[in-house]
């Protein structure tokens, strides 16, 4: 595959994004540009302190909220879009407990893995909708780009209970933009030291009337890079073009309304370079080609005496697959609608539901793994304040699942705040519905997979307890953990062919999240540490083993200095330790390693320049055994699994451009 500067699916996408912009642009001609000076850092924390969160569906701020949300604020994504301007990928891997894997090194697919659980457990969500699929690809999180996010919203543990089956390891809750005061735009140029180059454009009117709108659109392509000689891609290629206008309304009682459109069109392609064969003499190219469409809209009108919450999206996604010399196009179509209904009564905020979601997949080449799964659900929440201190909130929900049945999925959760002091507790569960979707099956697809025969939902019960304190500049956070996934789904190998079966026994998750925080003035610095004790039963249930690809002890140390007017400079190291590995035959088990990188931005009023380099210390998986097996594995793998960055050190920089009054974040 060969990657022209602009294909013709991509000129189609460009031409619409910068005349959506234009035309955006002209029509504000008028526009004042807005002051976006702080008076004081006082004010800027008062901001921090009135977040309001959406994920949960109540609209409480974030310190009000029983269920311990994490939220990205805009300011952080700014930070992460200077690093990876391309994809969400860094922005939620540096949130404590959460990490990005790696689960096609082919072609750099990865997933969200939550406390330990298997990634295929998160739920991506934007604006609440399901507009990357009911289960997300790999690949996914690689597709998205944080132009336009105004906060990311992040719950982990079972959080069924208000997202129904593909939420049981948790939810990223992705919030857009919304249109300021002043009309604004921006235009982000980005180039790497691999060959990667980025494009995005982002533009907003402010509302007139009841109307306001957004455009986003980017272009993002890396060349196929071989770090370490052996013919086989260390970074694979991809080419992307993205666009996503929305629309705002707001109404004077209070009732807001918003529409979205987006599409994407992907080319990727790993394994083996040009002229250059696999150990078995062969060429084995990987690919993946994607097309994505969606819409979606999300309403909010005030109802006699509460409020009338409506949404509703559609995903129809199409991917052209290539396994070496093996072949298969498939497509994924979700179909979402939900109504829901609260109110306040007193101290109490309730909230009745009803919701439906459908998924479908249809493979044309392997046709006996095609299903489509309906599963309506009604889903009630109560949140109770006994006091200004304590708070009480219970959720539940019950799915019918076209396949699996009736699935109950409760919710429990406490927050009482004495003093300086916040304390949460929650305890839940929830259903997965199994698919064909599992690691090996996204690195080798579906050829050698045996039909689905006989398979249970996967249940999981969660329960942590978070304590927070905050004094002043110092902010401190302790978070206990744990998991018990019951007929957990493993993918066993014989003879070449893999077979999807139900663990006996119990896959069991402990672990704790510490942070520490010291803000003053523009400094801040920040220390984590997590540890997880994740097990699981053996492949022949004798004994438990621990869970591969999951490290005990992770830690990170940030330090940032930031001057919305002059610009930033941070500096971040994290500590990864050591991972059991399986099947791999160079090691049994990872060493651990660190990543160093600098980021710095220095502003000129509309414009500014930045440079970030990641992984100083050039640690990749390369360094310590190669990523390419000597020989196919059984279950028609080439690589080992990457437990660590295969891109090493990576110098990337550019130019953000700012018009009308756009922000400094």
């Amino acid at each position: 595959m060969s990657f022209h500067p602009v294909s013709p699916r991509g000129r189609h996408l460009l031409l619409a994004t910068v005349a959506g912009i234009a035309t955006l642009a002209a029509s504000s001609v008028l526009a004042q540009e807005a002051d976006h000076h702080d008076d004081d850092h006082h004010e800027e924390a008062t901001e921090v302190e009135d977040i309001i969160v959406h994920a949960t569906r109540s609209g409480r701020r974030i310190q009000d909220e029983p269920i311990r949300v994490e939220v990205v604020n805009r300011e952080e994504i700014m930070e992460k879009l200077l690093m990876t301007p391309g994809s969400i990928a860094m922005l939620v891997n540096e949130t404590g407990g959460v990490r990005v894997q790696t689960t096609s090194p082919a072609l750099g697919g990865s997933n969200i893995r939550m406390q330990g659980m298997n990634g295929r457990y998160t739920q991506l969500l934007a604006d609440g909708l399901p507009l990357y699929g009911g289960s997300s690809s790999s690949l996914g999180v690689l597709q998205i780009a944080p132009t336009d996010l105004g906060q990311v919203e992040i719950i982990k543990g079972a959080a069924s209970a208000l997202y129904g089956p593909s939420a049981l390891g948790g939810v990223i809750n992705l919030i857009s933009r919304r249109p300021s005061d002043d009309f604004e735009a921006e235009i982000l140029a980005n180039i790497t030291s691999r060959d990667g180059q980025d494009l995005t454009g982002y533009a907003a009117l402010p509302f007139e009337g009841a109307w306001g709108q957004s455009i986003v659109g980017g272009y993002h392509r890396q060349s196929r890079q071989d770090l370490d000689g052996d013919g086989w891609s260390d970074m694979p290629a991809y080419e992307r073009w993205t666009i996503r206008p929305r629309l705002f309304w707001q109404g004077d009682d209070g009732a807001e309304a918003f529409f979205t459109l987006g599409a994407m069109t992907e080319q990727r392609e790993g394994g083996t370079e040009k002229g250059k064969t696999a150990p078995d003499g062969q060429p084995f190219v990987q690919s993946q080609d994607t097309d994505r469409f969606d819409g979606g809209a999300v309403a909010t009108l005030p109802f006699k005496s509460g409020t009338l919450h409506l949404r509703a999206s559609a995903m129809t996604q199409k991917h052209d697959h290539r396994f070496g010399p093996d072949s298969e196009s498939d497509r994924h179509n979700t179909g979402f609608a939900e109504v829901a209904y609260g109110q306040q009564s007193g101290a109490t905020h309730w909230t009745l539901g009803a919701a439906v979601q459908v998924d479908d997949y249809a493979n044309k080449t392997f046709g006996d793994f095609d299903y489509t799964y309906s599963v309506p659900g009604l889903f009630a929440q109560v949140e109770h304040d006994f006091s200004e201190m304590l708070t009480l909130a219970g959720s539940a929900r019950l799915d019918h699942h076209s396949e699996y049945g009736s699935q109950f999925s409760p919710r429990l959760s406490l927050l009482f705040r004495p003093d300086n002091w916040t304390i949460r507790a929650s305890v839940g569960q929830g259903f997965f519905a199994p698919t064909p979707f599992v690691d090996v099956t996204e690195t080798v697809g579906l050829s050698r997979l045996e039909p689905l025969d006989g398979l249970k939902e996967e249940i999981a019960r969660t329960a942590s307890l978070d304590i927070g304190w905050k004094q002043g500049p110092v902010e401190a956070n302790l978070t206990l953990f744990g998991s018990d996934l019951d007929d957990a789904i493993r993918a066993v190998t014989d003879q070449g062919r893999i077979t999807l079966v139900n663990m006996d026994g119990v896959t069991r998750t402990r672990g704790l999240e510490a942070l520490l925080r010291y803000r003053r003035g523009p400094f801040v610095v920040t220390g984590s540490y997590v540890y997880v004790d994740a097990t699981e039963p053996d492949d022949l249930n004798q004994y438990r083993r621990e869970t591969p690809l999951t490290p005990k002890h992770t830690g990170g140390f940030v330090a940032m200095w930031e001057d919305h007017d002059r610009g930033r400079l941070g500096l971040e190291v994290y500590y990864t330790g050591k991972q059991s590995l399986e099947d791999n035959p160079y090691r049994r088990e990872s060493p651990s390693y660190l990543e160093v990188g600098l980021l710095g931005e220095i502003v000129f009023e509309k414009f500014s320049l930045f440079v970030n380099a990641e992984n100083l210390l050039n640690e990749r998986v390369t360094k310590h055994h190669p990523l390419l097996l000597p020989a196919r594995a059984d279950d028609g793998r080439w690589t080992t699994d990457a437990w660590g960055p295969t891109d090493g050190f990576t110098v990337n920089g550019g130019i953000r451009i700012r018009f009308g009054g756009g922000d400094h974040h």
